[in-house]
């Protein structure tokens, strides 16, 4: 008897490892969509002919803790020439992320530069942009009227302490037309 209790109970332990191993199969699908645009809008602010944001001379006495900041200063990327098939399109901007807080701009290092401040870029509603996100989307007007997409700048602390110094950057910024 002994025996046959023993006998169910390996018998039932060996199938429950084997269900526990089973692999389940099945099948998916995966649908791309896009479309190729005849052209795409001019882009103005081009790496040969870079926009340029003056952020000012800030007192690092504004910056009371992580994560406050500074007024923002206002700045528009220009597109030009339209087609009527680019509605809309979403701007990434990238760069070097801030050490402490990878989501704003580092300062560009060098001899003399501040320390403990990022820069933030904020949307259209003054929200924070965070590296590498895609901006809502704006809506674009075709033909040759400029396109200005509104965005904002603005330093941030990003450590528990700041230094004076030069406190320059650079973001590039990729257009994506939806």
């Amino acid at each position: 008897m002994k025996n046959i209790v023993l006998s169910t109970v390996i018998a039932g332990i060996a199938s429950c490892s084997v269900s526990a191993f089973a692999v389940s199969t099945g099948e998916g699908q995966v649908n791309f969509t896009g479309e190729i645009l005849d052209s795409a809008c001019e882009v103005v602010n081009t790496l040969s002919s870079p926009l340029q944001v003056n952020l000012g001379k800030i007192s690092k006495t504004v910056f009371t803790g992580v994560g406050s900041a500074a007024t923002p200063t206002s700045f528009a990327l220009q597109l030009k020439n339209c087609p009527a098939t680019a509605t809309a399109a979403s701007i990434t901007f990238g760069g070097t992320a801030n050490s402490d807080n990878d989501k704003v701009l580092a300062l560009t290092s060098g001899t003399g530069v501040a320390s403990g401040v990022g820069i933030q870029l904020l949307d259209s509603s003054g929200s924070p942009l965070d590296l590498y996100t895609a901006s809502a989307d704006y809506t674009l007007k075709s033909g040759s009227e400029t396109n200005d997409l509104a965005f904002g700048a603005r330093y941030i602390q990003t450590a528990a302490s700041v230094t004076a110094g030069k406190a320059d950057s650079t973001s590039t910024f990729t257009v994506t037309y939806n």
